[in-house]
């Protein structure tokens, strides 16, 4: 595998940047921007990178993020590799590591770190919704307690609290899910509490094993630039969960 093939047209150079507020002991970061009007096919060949099937803009999307992953395992182990699709459509990560990939809206990024310290990681990146969508999909997204703090905000203030709810719940799916092979969803957690420096408080409302059960607590981060919002939640190696009472 060439270790650095010539970049895509479609993806600026990864770069190596902390955007969240608090860095994560022996965590990479690397994220890029992409444009799907500039994928040629050969890009994938040339990064040695399967194409996915769909449109130009899910085959940029999903380069791109590769090309993150592969560029920040790079740094971790020293070699190139590219992390293949498992059964469950998630990334297969290299024995005695974890990461994840995020996508969307022309911007894409990849964390990975050794299990040494950390058992999970999520990363998500999401364009900030609109109040008119953010309102539509308030339901969904907020348990009963989160939609109570959407009384007092005005219409960017409702729309920020939920895309921020939403990344960071996806965050903590990308996280917990190699850990407990169980899907879950928007109403099985809750952000408990966030503050203006970008750190955030998770809870499950769901029993997801023995370990991973109704109540344990989680610390997440998040940032927003650009009009986006990143989100990231971080599980430690061989922690003992926080159990709310």
């Amino acid at each position: 595998m060439n270790e650095h093939p010539p970049l895509p047209r479609c993806c600026t150079t990864p770069v190596d940047s902390w955007p969240l507020p608090q860095p994560l002991t022996g965590v990479h970061l690397l994220s890029t921007r992409f444009d799907p009007e500039l994928l040629q096919q050969d890009d994938f060949t040339r990064w040695d990178i399967p194409a996915p099937q769909g449109v130009n803009k899910r085959k940029t999307e999903f380069l791109a993020g590769r090309i993150c992953a592969r560029t920040a395992l790079h740094h971790l182990i020293g070699e190139p590799f590219v992390p293949p699709i498992g059964e469950d459509r998630a990334p297969q990560w290299p024995i005695g590591t974890v990461g994840s990939i995020t996508h969307g809206a022309g911007w894409a990024g990849a964390v990975v770190a050794r299990q040494l310290h950390w058992d999970g990681l999520g990363l998500d990146i999401e364009r900030i919704l609109i109040p008119e969508r953010a309102d539509r999909l308030a339901n969904e997204i907020l348990t009963p307690n989160e939609q109570q703090r959407l009384a007092r905000l005005n219409d960017s203030e409702r729309a920020l609290l939920v895309t921020r709810t939403f990344s960071l719940k996806e965050s903590l799916f990308k996280a917990l899910y190699p850990l407990v092979r169980r899907r879950f969803y928007f109403q099985d957690a809750e952000v408990l509490d966030t503050t203006a420096e970008g750190t955030a408080r998770l809870r499950l409302l769901i029993d997801l094993s023995q370990t991973w059960h109704h109540g344990v607590e989680l610390d997440g981060q998040f940032a927003s630039f650009d009009g986006y919002l990143l989100s990231l939640v971080g599980v430690p190696a061989r922690s003992t969960p926080t159990t709310s009472a």
